[in-house]
């Protein structure tokens, strides 16, 4: 359990929270549809976890397997590398599968680029494997070498950068040229189509749950709670989930130490945390917002909340109860939730003010397996439930 006692989290809750009437286009399902092992992930009901933050449903969207990877990335980086290749080397010919539209890039020489602390990279690397590309891959120096050793598996070349994850996408930035293209989910000054592109593939999820809960006769959450990071996920859910129909509060989730779009919040502008950042949750080892998130972020988030590493562990082991492999960075909605909801002296007020009762609905995406299966092992302390999680 998560001592009462320790200062472990800081909530935000943001006066300033609007509607925006736009989404990802239709198009972009149809476009994954299209691509190896595609099916629709899983949306688990988590009877554990809804009792321990008192509501009557938490649904879990379960990222843990997604086009045969562990996390979500492959969503918004695939959709990105061929809207930009078109872009480039376009328009492409009619295609129904990856086959047809890689004979359609042979003799181009082109090597896509990308700064990661993991899923992200791995996912640019697995469609240029696809594609038959080349892909180079900048990681922080502090990352796991299995998270490491994944990247190198789809065939890509890795270059280790002194210094955080943001080191890394400034170093990847300096590379674009006619022979690399560079495929970040991240946007700075003069670089925003391809982030732009990434946010907009990640739509698929949120289209997903909609049938999904609509087949279940369920009603739609009202909350959603979600990683930040740069802050594209946590868009993709703004852009679904604050439509001038929809009433859904949003939570945003960081690591106490990468803290940048709470921080942001508070100042009504952008401000950097700096490094290190040394949370379990590695994919949100983040010290600047996205240009591009930030809009989306400062007016639709109904709060946000920073949380200390133990929440993270609680919550993976709590989604463990419910029968769902998480890693650290995919069990974050959960830890904001508990940290909100069930922990310290906010929770009256918390609950208020995402108007939560007994008999509400929470959504939360849980974006990757066990990336990490060692200290997956380390936190849950059985490693018979990771092996589902590192296939792929």
């Amino acid at each position: 359990m998560i001592p009462q006692s320790l200062p472990t989290s800081h909530i935000y809750f943001n006066p300033k929270a609007v509607t925006f009437d736009v989404s990802a286009p239709a198009e972009v399902l149809e476009f994954h549809k299209k691509l190896p092992f595609y099916a629709a992930t899983r949306l688990v009901n988590a009877p554990a976890t809804a009792t321990r933050l008192n509501v009557q449903h938490v649904w879990v969207k379960d990222e843990s397997s997604r086009l045969s990877l562990p996390a979500y990335k492959i969503l918004g980086a695939s959709w990105a590398a061929y809207r930009e290749l078109e872009t480039r080397f376009g328009p492409f010919q009619p295609w129904s599968n990856l086959d047809e539209l890689k004979k359609q890039l042979i003799g181009i020489d082109i090597t896509l680029i990308s700064a990661t602390d993991g899923n992200h990279g791995r996912a640019v690397a697995r469609m240029a494997k696809w594609l038959g590309l080349k892909a180079h891959i900048l990681v922080p120096d502090d990352m796991v070498h299995a998270r490491r050793q994944a990247i190198q598996e789809e065939g890509a070349q890795i270059e280790i950068v002194n210094g955080t994850y943001d080191d890394a996408v400034a170093k990847s930035a300096r590379m674009a040229g006619d022979k690399c293209l560079v495929i970040s989910d991240t946007a700075w000054e003069g670089y925003e189509r391809v982030p732009t592109w990434v946010v907009e593939g990640y739509g698929t999820i949120f289209r997903e749950v909609d049938e999904q809960l609509k087949s279940l006769g369920e009603e739609q959450p009202h909350l959603v709670a979600v990683q930040m990071g740069v802050g594209s996920l946590a868009s993709s859910v703004v852009r679904h989930y604050r439509s001038p129909n929809r009433t859904t509060h949003i939570l945003g989730v960081e690591p106490t130490h990468a803290a940048c779009v709470l921080r942001s919040l508070e100042a009504d502008g952008l401000k950097e945390v700096p490094g290190p950042h040394t949370s379990i949750m590695a994919g949100l080892n983040c010290g600047k917002t996205s240009l591009l998130a930030w809009p989306f972020l400062r007016n639709g988030l109904s709060g946000s909340v920073s949380v200390d590493d133990c929440f993270a562990e609680e919550a993976m082991r709590l989604l463990a109860d419910d029968g769902i492999i998480s890693g650290e960075s995919g069990a974050a909605g959960i830890a904001g939730l508990l940290a909100v909801l069930a922990n310290g002296t906010e929770v009256n007020t918390a609950r208020q003010r995402f108007g939560i009762d007994h008999k509400s609905s929470l959504l939360i995406i849980s974006t990757e397996g066990a990336t990490d299966p060692q200290a997956y092992a380390r936190i849950i302390g059985d490693t018979l439930k990771i092996s589902s999680s590192v296939e792929g």
